[in-house]
Protein backbone atom coordinates (compact mmCIF):
# COMPACT_ATOMS: atom_id res chain seq x y z
CA UNK A 1 0.00 0.00 0.00
CA UNK A 2 2.93 2.66 0.90
CA UNK A 3 4.43 1.39 -2.26
CA UNK A 4 1.58 2.53 -4.57
CA UNK A 5 1.07 5.75 -2.34
CA UNK A 6 4.60 6.71 -3.17
CA UNK A 7 4.31 6.08 -7.50
CA UNK A 8 0.91 8.36 -7.27
CA UNK A 9 2.28 11.46 -5.49
CA UNK A 10 4.87 13.48 -7.41
CA UNK A 11 7.17 14.48 -4.68
CA UNK A 12 7.64 10.85 -3.66
CA UNK A 13 8.19 9.94 -7.60
CA UNK A 14 10.84 12.19 -7.65
CA UNK A 15 12.65 10.89 -4.80
CA UNK A 16 11.95 7.39 -6.47
CA UNK A 17 13.82 8.33 -9.29
CA UNK A 18 16.51 9.83 -7.02
CA UNK A 19 17.16 6.35 -5.67
CA UNK A 20 17.53 4.59 -8.75
CA UNK A 21 19.67 7.14 -10.02
CA UNK A 22 21.51 6.47 -6.95
CA UNK A 23 21.73 2.66 -6.87
CA UNK A 24 23.10 3.03 -10.64
CA UNK A 25 25.71 4.85 -9.12
CA UNK A 26 25.90 2.38 -6.42
CA UNK A 27 26.29 -0.93 -8.88
CA UNK A 28 28.38 1.14 -11.38
CA UNK A 29 32.10 -1.48 -11.71
CA UNK A 30 34.89 -0.04 -10.39
CA UNK A 31 37.63 -2.12 -10.54
CA UNK A 32 38.09 -6.28 -11.71
CA UNK A 33 40.41 -8.85 -9.82
CA UNK A 34 43.41 -9.24 -12.62
CA UNK A 35 41.80 -12.73 -13.72
CA UNK A 36 37.89 -10.78 -14.34
CA UNK A 37 36.31 -12.84 -12.48
CA UNK A 38 35.19 -10.64 -9.26
CA UNK A 39 34.11 -7.10 -10.26
CA UNK A 40 34.25 -4.01 -7.51
CA UNK A 41 30.95 -2.24 -6.87
CA UNK A 42 31.18 1.29 -5.37
CA UNK A 43 28.20 0.47 -2.50
CA UNK A 44 29.88 -0.41 0.09
CA UNK A 45 29.03 -3.15 2.61
CA UNK A 46 28.25 -2.30 6.20
CA UNK A 47 29.61 -5.20 7.69
CA UNK A 48 33.51 -6.53 8.45
CA UNK A 49 33.74 -10.13 7.52
CA UNK A 50 37.18 -9.98 8.87
CA UNK A 51 37.96 -7.18 11.72
CA UNK A 52 40.90 -4.86 10.78
CA UNK A 53 39.97 -4.38 6.89
CA UNK A 54 39.82 -0.62 5.76
CA UNK A 55 37.44 -0.94 3.37
CA UNK A 56 34.94 -3.60 2.06
CA UNK A 57 32.46 -3.18 -0.76
CA UNK A 58 29.63 -4.97 -2.80
CA UNK A 59 31.28 -6.88 -5.67
CA UNK A 60 30.09 -9.57 -8.33
CA UNK A 61 31.32 -13.35 -8.77
CA UNK A 62 30.83 -13.83 -12.47
CA UNK A 63 31.68 -16.73 -12.98
CA UNK A 64 28.62 -18.15 -10.44
CA UNK A 65 25.97 -14.78 -10.44
CA UNK A 66 25.94 -14.10 -6.94
CA UNK A 67 27.47 -11.47 -4.49
CA UNK A 68 30.53 -11.49 -2.41
CA UNK A 69 32.19 -8.90 -0.32
CA UNK A 70 35.56 -7.01 -1.75
CA UNK A 71 37.73 -6.65 1.22
CA UNK A 72 40.76 -4.05 1.14
CA UNK A 73 44.18 -3.84 3.45
CA UNK A 74 45.91 -0.46 2.80
CA UNK A 75 49.60 -0.99 4.00
CA UNK A 76 50.89 2.70 4.68
CA UNK A 77 54.22 1.79 2.62
CA UNK A 78 54.78 -0.52 0.17
CA UNK A 79 58.32 -1.72 2.33
CA UNK A 80 55.99 -2.95 5.34
CA UNK A 81 54.44 -5.11 2.92
CA UNK A 82 57.43 -6.47 1.05
CA UNK A 83 58.64 -7.23 4.89
CA UNK A 84 55.58 -9.06 5.90
CA UNK A 85 54.95 -10.61 2.10
CA UNK A 86 55.33 -14.07 3.05
CA UNK A 87 53.92 -13.98 6.37
CA UNK A 88 50.82 -12.58 4.50
CA UNK A 89 50.62 -14.98 1.80
CA UNK A 90 51.11 -18.53 4.22
CA UNK A 91 47.88 -16.72 6.19
CA UNK A 92 45.83 -16.54 3.32
CA UNK A 93 46.72 -19.18 1.49
CA UNK A 94 45.56 -21.13 4.40
CA UNK A 95 42.37 -19.14 5.09
CA UNK A 96 41.24 -19.91 1.02
CA UNK A 97 41.28 -23.67 2.52
CA UNK A 98 38.98 -23.47 5.29
CA UNK A 99 35.53 -25.50 4.70
CA UNK A 100 33.06 -25.21 7.32
CA UNK A 101 29.85 -24.76 7.12
CA UNK A 102 29.43 -22.38 9.92
CA UNK A 103 32.75 -19.99 8.74
CA UNK A 104 32.48 -17.27 6.72
CA UNK A 105 34.02 -18.82 3.18
CA UNK A 106 37.02 -17.23 1.43
CA UNK A 107 37.43 -17.19 -2.02
CA UNK A 108 40.30 -15.55 -3.64
CA UNK A 109 43.21 -13.26 -2.20
CA UNK A 110 46.03 -11.14 -4.38
CA UNK A 111 48.41 -8.20 -3.66
CA UNK A 112 48.29 -4.78 -5.71
CA UNK A 113 51.96 -2.95 -5.45
CA UNK A 114 52.50 0.43 -6.43
CA UNK A 115 54.99 2.56 -5.88
CA UNK A 116 54.30 4.10 -2.79
CA UNK A 117 51.80 1.99 -1.28
CA UNK A 118 50.53 -1.63 -1.26
CA UNK A 119 46.95 -3.70 -1.24
CA UNK A 120 45.78 -6.73 -0.05
CA UNK A 121 42.43 -7.06 -1.55
CA UNK A 122 40.41 -10.41 -0.99
CA UNK A 123 37.24 -11.70 -1.51
CA UNK A 124 34.44 -13.14 0.89
CA UNK A 125 31.32 -14.92 1.00
CA UNK A 126 28.54 -12.26 1.15
CA UNK A 127 26.24 -12.06 4.30
CA UNK A 128 22.95 -10.48 3.10
CA UNK A 129 20.97 -11.24 6.31
CA UNK A 130 22.89 -9.26 8.99
CA UNK A 131 24.90 -9.74 11.89
CA UNK A 132 23.79 -11.76 15.43
CA UNK A 133 23.96 -8.49 17.36
CA UNK A 134 21.42 -6.77 14.92
CA UNK A 135 18.72 -10.04 15.09
CA UNK A 136 19.19 -9.40 19.10
CA UNK A 137 18.60 -6.10 19.16
CA UNK A 138 15.80 -6.47 17.03
CA UNK A 139 14.42 -9.59 19.28
CA UNK A 140 14.65 -6.65 22.46
CA UNK A 141 13.16 -4.01 20.56
CA UNK A 142 10.02 -6.46 19.89
CA UNK A 143 9.85 -7.17 23.80
CA UNK A 144 10.61 -10.87 23.85
CA UNK A 145 13.25 -12.97 25.46
CA UNK A 146 15.30 -15.64 23.91
CA UNK A 147 14.40 -18.86 23.14
CA UNK A 148 16.27 -21.50 24.98
CA UNK A 149 16.19 -24.28 21.62
CA UNK A 150 17.63 -20.90 19.78
CA UNK A 151 20.59 -20.53 21.87
CA UNK A 152 21.36 -23.74 22.09
CA UNK A 153 21.29 -24.00 18.52
CA UNK A 154 23.44 -20.83 18.06
CA UNK A 155 26.06 -21.65 20.69
CA UNK A 156 26.32 -25.49 19.09
CA UNK A 157 27.19 -24.02 15.42
CA UNK A 158 29.63 -21.38 17.13
CA UNK A 159 31.81 -23.98 18.86
CA UNK A 160 31.13 -25.97 15.62
CA UNK A 161 32.95 -23.85 13.71
CA UNK A 162 35.89 -22.70 16.72
CA UNK A 163 36.65 -26.18 17.25
CA UNK A 164 37.63 -26.83 13.35
CA UNK A 165 39.57 -23.59 13.60
CA UNK A 166 41.81 -24.93 16.83
CA UNK A 167 41.90 -28.18 15.66
CA UNK A 168 43.54 -26.76 12.72
CA UNK A 169 47.75 -28.00 12.74
CA UNK A 170 49.08 -25.51 13.28
CA UNK A 171 45.47 -24.13 15.18
CA UNK A 172 44.12 -21.15 13.72
CA UNK A 173 42.44 -18.20 16.58
CA UNK A 174 39.57 -16.41 15.08
CA UNK A 175 40.93 -13.45 17.77
CA UNK A 176 38.26 -11.13 17.10
CA UNK A 177 34.73 -13.22 18.17
CA UNK A 178 31.89 -10.84 18.95
CA UNK A 179 28.07 -10.65 18.09
CA UNK A 180 29.19 -8.56 15.21
CA UNK A 181 31.31 -10.73 13.66
CA UNK A 182 28.94 -13.46 14.16
CA UNK A 183 25.82 -13.63 10.85
CA UNK A 184 22.92 -15.31 10.67
CA UNK A 185 20.87 -16.28 7.81
CA UNK A 186 17.29 -16.02 7.02
CA UNK A 187 16.96 -19.63 7.77
CA UNK A 188 18.48 -19.95 10.99
CA UNK A 189 22.33 -21.11 10.11
CA UNK A 190 24.80 -19.07 12.18
CA UNK A 191 28.41 -18.36 10.42
CA UNK A 192 31.21 -16.45 12.12
CA UNK A 193 33.38 -13.98 10.20
CA UNK A 194 36.52 -15.54 9.66
CA UNK A 195 39.78 -14.81 11.17
CA UNK A 196 41.74 -11.59 12.08
CA UNK A 197 45.12 -12.69 11.24
CA UNK A 198 47.99 -10.64 13.35
CA UNK A 199 49.48 -9.91 9.70
CA UNK A 200 46.77 -7.88 9.25
CA UNK A 201 46.10 -6.16 12.59
CA UNK A 202 49.66 -5.44 12.83
CA UNK A 203 49.16 -2.61 10.24
CA UNK A 204 45.69 -1.41 10.23
CA UNK A 205 43.24 -0.28 12.74
CA UNK A 206 41.04 -3.07 14.63
CA UNK A 207 37.48 -2.82 16.22
CA UNK A 208 39.72 -4.03 19.75
CA UNK A 209 39.99 0.23 20.05
CA UNK A 210 36.55 0.31 20.38
CA UNK A 211 35.12 0.32 23.28
CA UNK A 212 32.03 -1.18 22.96
CA UNK A 213 34.13 -4.55 21.96
CA UNK A 214 36.14 -4.35 24.69
CA UNK A 215 34.64 -6.60 27.50
CA UNK A 216 34.37 -9.83 24.27
CA UNK A 217 38.48 -9.95 24.99
CA UNK A 218 40.36 -12.37 27.16
CA UNK A 219 42.16 -10.50 30.38
CA UNK A 220 45.50 -12.05 29.19
CA UNK A 221 45.29 -10.02 25.66
CA UNK A 222 48.32 -7.29 25.65
CA UNK A 223 49.22 -8.96 28.98
CA UNK A 224 51.07 -11.81 26.99
CA UNK A 225 53.14 -12.04 24.13
CA UNK A 226 51.47 -14.72 22.29
CA UNK A 227 47.76 -15.79 23.16
CA UNK A 228 46.10 -19.08 22.58
CA UNK A 229 43.19 -20.68 21.91
CA UNK A 230 41.38 -19.75 25.06
CA UNK A 231 41.08 -15.95 24.28
CA UNK A 232 38.39 -17.58 21.45
CA UNK A 233 36.80 -19.55 24.32
CA UNK A 234 36.27 -16.31 26.34
CA UNK A 235 34.90 -14.31 23.44
CA UNK A 236 32.50 -16.83 22.51
CA UNK A 237 31.47 -17.05 26.83
CA UNK A 238 30.28 -13.30 26.23
CA UNK A 239 28.81 -14.09 22.67
CA UNK A 240 27.19 -16.54 24.55
CA UNK A 241 25.90 -14.38 27.53
CA UNK A 242 24.74 -11.45 24.97
CA UNK A 243 22.66 -14.02 23.50
CA UNK A 244 20.85 -15.30 26.35
CA UNK A 245 20.12 -11.91 27.91
CA UNK A 246 19.63 -10.05 24.41
CA UNK A 247 21.83 -6.87 25.54
CA UNK A 248 24.70 -6.53 28.22
CA UNK A 249 24.20 -3.10 29.65
CA UNK A 250 26.85 -0.67 28.64
CA UNK A 251 28.26 2.27 31.86
CA UNK A 252 25.73 4.88 31.23
CA UNK A 253 26.64 7.34 27.85
CA UNK A 254 29.59 5.40 27.78
CA UNK A 255 29.42 2.36 25.28
CA UNK A 256 31.82 0.56 28.12
CA UNK A 257 30.74 -2.65 29.25
CA UNK A 258 31.68 -2.87 33.11
CA UNK A 259 33.07 -6.29 35.21
CA UNK A 260 29.76 -5.39 37.40
CA UNK A 261 27.38 -5.40 34.65
CA UNK A 262 28.71 -8.45 32.96
CA UNK A 263 28.56 -10.54 36.46
CA UNK A 264 24.87 -9.01 36.83
CA UNK A 265 24.06 -10.31 33.29
CA UNK A 266 25.05 -13.89 34.68
CA UNK A 267 23.40 -13.84 37.97
CA UNK A 268 19.82 -12.87 35.77
CA UNK A 269 19.47 -16.53 34.10
CA UNK A 270 17.16 -18.52 35.50
CA UNK A 271 18.73 -22.08 34.58
CA UNK A 272 21.88 -23.01 36.96
CA UNK A 273 23.25 -25.06 34.00
CA UNK A 274 23.35 -21.94 31.58
CA UNK A 275 25.09 -19.82 34.43
CA UNK A 276 27.78 -22.63 35.02
CA UNK A 277 28.39 -22.82 30.97
CA UNK A 278 29.09 -19.36 30.59
CA UNK A 279 31.42 -18.84 33.84
CA UNK A 280 33.63 -21.53 32.71
CA UNK A 281 34.21 -19.53 29.28
CA UNK A 282 34.85 -16.56 31.07
CA UNK A 283 37.37 -17.78 33.68
CA UNK A 284 40.41 -15.28 34.14
CA UNK A 285 42.87 -17.74 34.10
CA UNK A 286 43.17 -19.59 30.63
CA UNK A 287 44.32 -22.78 31.15
CA UNK A 288 40.80 -23.36 33.39
CA UNK A 289 38.54 -22.71 30.27
CA UNK A 290 37.08 -25.53 28.67
CA UNK A 291 38.04 -26.16 24.80
CA UNK A 292 35.50 -25.89 22.27
CA UNK A 293 35.16 -29.52 21.66
CA UNK A 294 34.67 -30.27 25.64
CA UNK A 295 31.46 -27.22 25.45
CA UNK A 296 29.94 -28.76 22.75
CA UNK A 297 29.40 -31.76 25.12
CA UNK A 298 28.55 -29.53 28.27
CA UNK A 299 25.09 -30.23 29.81
CA UNK A 300 23.83 -26.75 29.10
CA UNK A 301 24.00 -27.83 25.37
CA UNK A 302 24.32 -31.82 24.86
CA UNK A 303 21.44 -33.70 27.13
CA UNK A 304 20.91 -37.61 26.05
CA UNK A 305 17.26 -38.63 27.28
CA UNK A 306 17.40 -40.83 30.08
CA UNK A 307 15.62 -43.73 27.76
CA UNK A 308 18.81 -43.65 25.49
CA UNK A 309 21.05 -43.59 28.29
CA UNK A 310 19.73 -46.97 30.03
CA UNK A 311 19.60 -48.08 26.52
CA UNK A 312 23.00 -47.47 25.75
CA UNK A 313 24.18 -48.86 28.86
CA UNK A 314 22.56 -52.22 28.80
CA UNK A 315 24.23 -52.42 25.10
CA UNK A 316 27.39 -52.16 26.77
CA UNK A 317 26.57 -54.14 29.59
CA UNK A 318 25.22 -56.93 27.78
CA UNK A 319 27.56 -57.13 24.81
CA UNK A 320 28.18 -60.71 24.54
CA UNK A 321 24.73 -62.12 24.62
CA UNK A 322 23.39 -59.43 21.85
CA UNK A 323 26.21 -60.92 19.70
CA UNK A 324 23.69 -63.82 19.41
CA UNK A 325 21.35 -61.86 17.59
CA UNK A 326 21.35 -61.67 13.85
CA UNK A 327 22.17 -58.54 12.79
CA UNK A 328 19.75 -57.54 11.21
CA UNK A 329 17.72 -58.29 14.21
CA UNK A 330 19.92 -56.22 16.38
CA UNK A 331 19.58 -53.38 14.00
CA UNK A 332 16.04 -53.06 13.98
CA UNK A 333 16.27 -52.81 17.77
CA UNK A 334 18.46 -49.96 17.95
CA UNK A 335 16.36 -48.60 15.25
CA UNK A 336 13.23 -48.81 17.69
CA UNK A 337 15.53 -47.08 20.61
CA UNK A 338 16.21 -44.27 18.51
Amino acid sequence: MLCLDICVCPPATAATEDEEEESEDESEILEESPCGRWQKRREEVNQRNVPGIDNAYLAMDTEEGVEVVWNEVMFSERKNFKLQEEKVKAVFDNLIQLEHLNIVKFHKYWADVKENRARVIFITEYMSSGSLKQFLKKTKKNHKTMNEKAWKRWCTQILSALSYLHSCEPPIIHGNLTCDTIFIQHNGLIKIGSVAPDTINNHVKTCREEQKSLHFFAPEYGAVASVTTAVDIYSFGMCALEMAVLEIQSNGDSSYVSQEAINSAIQSLEDPLQREFIQKCLEVDPSKRPTAKELLFHQALFEVPLLKLLAAHCIVSHQRELSQFPALELDKFLEDVR
